[in-house]
């Protein structure tokens, strides 16, 4: 429900109400139009978040079942000394890219060797094929993890930014709009009232 706000009902409060009201009612519409952009931005990503994450956990999925079934044919001190071979270089670079005034990581990320072309880092003879074919699975998944990381982070400051427009939007729209022209015609009443006191006056004083 609309408040009258404590002010005083003068013709320069009014005036200054209109102009408040007025620019009020342009930045609802321009949080709005935010609000709409950002959320199409937010769901275009969210829809290709939820692909890349099926494929990835697809492919995990299978590389881990492999590594289940390598890890039971083999020795524990055998899994560990591969998992202490020191794995691929990955140069990683952020920029900002900006996203209706929020700024979102754009992650560059160099492969050390072509992942696809580069060969295992260990021997062969104490392996098999379960365990090549878990870690060359994993090794293959790495860029689409990264990018996944991406994605995931830029949803995350998009759904505050959405979150904090929309809180805005209400308090414009709810509380700041509807009080300010209650009290716009609250104002106009009273001068209203006013000066028909006034043009009384006058007629009263002109008929003595």
């Amino acid at each position: 429900m609309a408040n009258v706000l404590g002010v005083k009902p003068t013709r320069m409060e009014l005036s200054a109400l209109k102009s408040t009201h007025a620019l009020a009612s342009r930045g609802h519409k321009l949080l709005k139009d935010k609000q709409d952009e950002l959320m199409r931005h937010f769901i275009d990503l969210i829809r290709k978040n939820n692909e890349l994450r099926e494929q990835v956990e697809a492919e995990l999925s299978e590389a881990l079942q492999s590594f289940v079934i390598a890890k039971s044919l083999m020795s524990d001190n055998f899994i560990e000394e591969i998992a202490a071979i020191s794995g691929q270089k990955i140069d990683l670079s952020i920029n900002l890219k900006n996203i209706m005034s929020v700024n979102v990581p754009q992650m560059d990320f160099n492969l050390e060797d072509d992942i696809d072309d580069e060969p295992l880092r260990y021997g062969y003879l104490n392996s098999n094929a379960e365990l090549d074919e878990a870690l060359d699975g994993l090794r293959k998944i790495l860029p689409k993890l990264l990018k996944l990381v991406e994605i995931e982070k830029t949803c995350q400051l998009l759904a505050d930014e959405i979150e904090k427009t929309r809180r805005r939007v209400n308090a414009l729209e709810y509380r700041m709009i509807p009080d300010t022209q209650e009290t716009i015609n609250y104002i106009s009443m009273k001068l209203e009232e006013n000066e028909r006191a006034s043009i009384t006056r006058m007629m009263k004083v002109k008929d003595l």
